[in-house]
């Protein structure tokens, strides 16, 4: 279990708050008591109106008052029916200052006087001077307790890294799969802080820091738990943004006293997630200005620590990152991260491995294959993998059934890739039959083209957010390159659905708006990025900015207007012969078109065998395989002409 680093803090905290809200109750407490206790327990007067006051006094019915400011306290005698005397108080305000009051009085022989000073009357003068500011302190006091920093005057610049004992981390190699070279290389470490002596005795150096890259979920934080756990030596955690905050210094003390820490405990390991949070570049693009920024402070103390004048013996540093370019060129020499360490996602063997991980504690039906789900599942990332499992099991619990069978994991594998079934959402006749020829095109299409891997599944089912309808192509390997005709190939698959619809209906409709995006950033990093133009050549016209993560739009370089005009009509000429080509291939297959479309309509979802039959029967057009090898079409050919 996690332990905080400053113990001190776990105990001022309770008292800190504790103050707080003791202090404001007191004093809450005390206000009371000074205006609401004389209330209760003060004599009990009769209020009167002004004029009835004089009255009174006119009838010779006063015999007695104190004359104050604002208020007048008056005494009336009277007889009760046993004929005793009683004298009655009565109190009134005055409506403003009566100047005739005193003469009133005289005239009618009234015993008057002022109010005599109050015996507690320093009470009230010591709270106007006390309570205000012990009421800030007490507010401030309890603001800051609630918000996870009681002693935060006091302990700003202390370290927020958790510390777990040795070996405590929970995860051991054995919990770690799919990514092999990376856990060679980090054995090494392990190695070294068992046996120190073996390395140094050949005058060989343990590296200082070790950097992990990635991109998300591929198990770096996970791999550095594993690395202490196995080495049994305590282990720092925290995020590179606990280090920064709002006051300049603050993150640097931070860093100092987290050094401190660990030279105390050496050998341990030191493990800082999202580094590129406090790592970023000095200067150039996208970097930060001012030598009193509060995040450049922070990372020049940390430089110094990882390789100052004062040497870290023993203290072994392992950051975590998916954008190792934004990082700061003097973070990322030799003697600072010494190595770097590539954690990508993981193969088809890989993914095996890790799926048997994460179902050792599951109960499989006999008829689950891991291997077949490795297979159906590439470019997932081992959180991808875990959380498949998961949500497989959560499957099989919800029908009530006593193991995970493999329709489970299929559900849940679409699940992921598609999103939720959404069947409550019902589509009109002409919505859905648009939605069946529409997959049926995708499918004919991506069946005949080189590297797409085969078509598992189609549906009309709609799931996710938009998603009418859907058609999964799975690979049948691994594949890390793509060639210039298997681009072409996803272009002209990406276009398939609007393409029957063209052929059917004779128009479109808005569900290709997904597809046509798609196809068109492919053209234009096939012109941009990859260098497969004719016309432009092999050269770049983007820059790679993001390594490890996705979605993110490579800018520009710097190019004429010419260059831009050429480039777009190359991509627009792209996607148009790759739209011929689709029209051309199911106007081939026109009466397969239809027929594998009306089953679909009435089955809803067309898979395995029964699918690929339909397929196999797909004619190829004469015009297909020059358009793979050049990428053009004659578009004056009758047929295109009659369909365009």
């Amino acid at each position: 279990m996690p332990v905080e680093t400053n113990n001190s803090k776990q105990m001022k905290t309770p008292k800190i708050r504790q103050f707080g809200g003791s202090l404001l109750i007191f004093l809450t407490l005390l206000l009371a008591l000074n205006f609401i206790l004389p209330t209760f327990f003060g004599p009990s007067l009769t209020q009167v109106p002004y004029s009835d006051f004089i009255s009174q006094v006119q009838a010779g019915k006063v015999n007695k008052a104190i004359i104050g400011s604002d208020l007048i306290e008056y005494a009336i005698k009277t007889t009760t029916p046993q004929g005793q005397e009683v004298e009655q108080i009565f109190r009134t305000t005055p409506v403003a200052i009566d100047l005739d009051l005193p003469k009133i009085l005289r005239e009618n022989k009234v015993e008057f006087a002022a109010p005599p000073p109050a015996k507690n009357g320093w009470i009230g003068t010591l709270l106007s001077w006390v309570a205000p500011p012990l009421i800030f302190f007490g507010i401030w006091g309890f603001l800051m307790s609630r918000q996870g920093g009681g002693p935060a005057a006091l302990t700003v610049g202390k370290s927020k890294a958790r510390i777990y004992s040795e070996g405590s981390t929970g995860v051991k190699f054995l919990d770690v799969a799919g990514i092999d070279e990376a856990k060679a290389e980090l054995e090494e470490i392990v190695d070294f802080l068992k046996n120190a002596s073996k390395y140094t005795t050949l005058g060989a150096k343990i590296p200082k820091g070790v950097l992990l890259v990635g991109p998300p979920g591929t198990g770096k934080t996970l791999l550095a738990k594993a690395i202490a756990g196995e080495a049994g030596v305590p282990f720092f955690s925290i995020s590179g943004s606990e280090f920064i905050e709002l006051f300049v210094g603050v993150g640097a003390a931070r860093v100092r006293d987290l050094f401190e820490q660990a030279k105390q405990q050496a050998p341990c390991i030191v493990f800082i997630d999202e580094l590129d949070a406090l790592g970023k570049s000095r200067g150039g693009a996208g970097g930060f200005v001012g030598g009193n920024d509060e995040r450049e402070q922070t990372l020049n103390q940390l430089l110094t620590e990882m390789d100052g004048f004062d040497a870290n013996t023993g203290v072994i540093i392992i950051a975590a990152t998916n954008r190792p370019e934004v990082l700061d060129p003097a973070l990322r020499r030799p003697g600072r991260f010494d190595r770097q360490i590539v954690v990508d996602r993981p193969d088809k063997i890989g993914r095996e491995a890790i799926l048997n991980v994460h179902a050792r504690n599951v109960k499989l039906a006999e008829d689950v294959n891991l291997g077949i789900i490795a297979t159906k599942t590439p470019g997932f990332a081992g959180a991808d993998l875990a959380n498949l499992v998961n949500e497989a099991a959560l499957l099989a619990a919800r029908n009530n059934r006593q193991s995970v069978i493999m329709a489970d994991f299929n559900e849940a594998i679409e699940r992921l890739i598609a999103g939720l079934e959404k069947r409550s959402r019902v589509l009109n006749e002409l919505e859905k039959k648009t939605v069946a020829y529409h997959e049926v095109g995708h499918a004919i299409i991506g069946a005949l083209m080189p590297g797409s891997g085969k078509v598992e599944k189609i549906s009309v089912v709609p799931r996710g957010i938009g998603a009418l309808g859907y058609t999964i192509q799975m690979p049948e390997e691994d594949r890390f390159l793509m060639i210039e005709d298997e681009i072409r190939g996803r272009i002209a698959t990406l276009l398939g659905g609007r393409s029957a619809e063209e052929i059917v209906f004779g128009k479109v409709s808005t569900g290709a708006s997904d597809d046509i995006q798609k196809a068109t950033d492919l053209a234009e990093r096939y012109v941009t990025l990859y260098g497969m133009s004719d016309k432009l050549g092999p050269v770049a016209f983007e820059k790679v900015q993001q390594q490890f993560l996705e979605g993110y739009s490579n800018p520009r370089r710097a190019i004429s207007s010419q260059v831009a005009t050429e480039i777009d009509l190359e991509v627009k000429e792209i996607v148009d012969h790759a739209h011929h080509i689709a029209l051309s291939i199911l106007q081939n297959n026109r009466n397969l078109l239809e027929e594998t479309a009306q089953l679909l309509l009435q089955k809803e979802i067309l898979e395995g065998a029964e699918l690929r039959e339909f397929l196999s029967k797909a004619n190829v057009p004469t015009e297909l395989s020059q358009w793979l090898k050049t990428g053009k079409v004659d578009s004056s050919q009758p047929l295109l002409q009659s369909l365009l």
